[in-house]
C-alpha cells in the first residue's frame, strides 16, 4: 500500500472536523428526539436509569443489539459525568447477562465508535452497542449479498427484553 504524504491538508481536515461536532445538535438527534417523545414502546426503549437508558437498536447487527446512551447529547466519553460513564458500564453489564440468560446467546460483541471515522452512524450522541452472537450466526449472505437476514420480531425480542431488566 502506497502513503500519500499531504500535510498541507491538516488545517483543512480539522477545519472540518469541528464543524461537524459544532452542527450536531440535540434538537437533529434521532436519540434525543425520540428520548422526549416520552414513547418508551413506540421507540423500544427498554429501561431508564439515573443518568443513562437502554434500548434496541432499530438497524440491528443481530436479533437483541442493545443500545446503552447516555441522556446527556455529548460524542465523547470524556465529555460526559463519570458517574454517567459508570452507569452505562453496569447497564453493558447487566446487558451482556441478559443476552446469556434470556436469549441464550454463546457471546456478545460490546463497542463504542467514537467519531465518524471509527465507524459511528450517528457519532453526536454517545452510545455503545451490545451485540448478542451464537455460534454460528454468520453466513454468506452478508459477504456475497450484501444483506444480513435477521429472523424475528423486533416487538417480541423488545417485551422479552423489558422484562429481563
Amino acid at each position: 500500500m502506497k502513503i500519500l504524504y499531504s500535510p498541507w491538508r491538516e488545517a483543512y481536515a480539522m477545519d472540518m472536523r469541528a464543524t461537524k461536532q459544532h452542527n450536531a445538535s440535540s434538537n437533529d438527534c434521532v436519540f434525543c428526539q425520540q428520548l422526549a417523545q416520552r414513547q418508551d414502546e413506540k421507540n423500544f426503549i427498554i429501561k431508564r436509569f439515573e443518568h443513562s437508558y437502554i434500548m434496541l437498536a432499530l438497524y440491528p447487527y443481530n436479533a437483541g443489539h442493545m443500545l446503552i446512551l447516555p441522556y446527556a447529547h455529548q460524542a465523547n466519553l470524556f465529555d460526559i459525568h463519570q458517574d454517567t460513564r459508570n452507569e452505562m458500564m453496569d447497564i453493558v453489564a447487566q446487558a451482556t447477562r441478559v443476552c446469556n440468560e434470556t436469549l441464550k446467546a454463546d457471546g456478545c460483541n460490546v463497542g463504542i465508535n467514537l467519531g465518524k471515522a471509527a465507524g459511528a452512524g450517528i457519532p453526536a450522541h454517545l452510545h455503545v452497542h451490545v451485540v448478542p452472537r451464537w455460534a454460528g450466526d454468520t453466513n454468506f449472505m452478508p459477504v456475497i449479498g450484501e444483506v444480513k437476514q435477521i429472523s424475528f420480531d423486533l416487538q417480541k425480542i423488545y417485551e422479552k427484553l423489558k422484562g429481563a431488566f
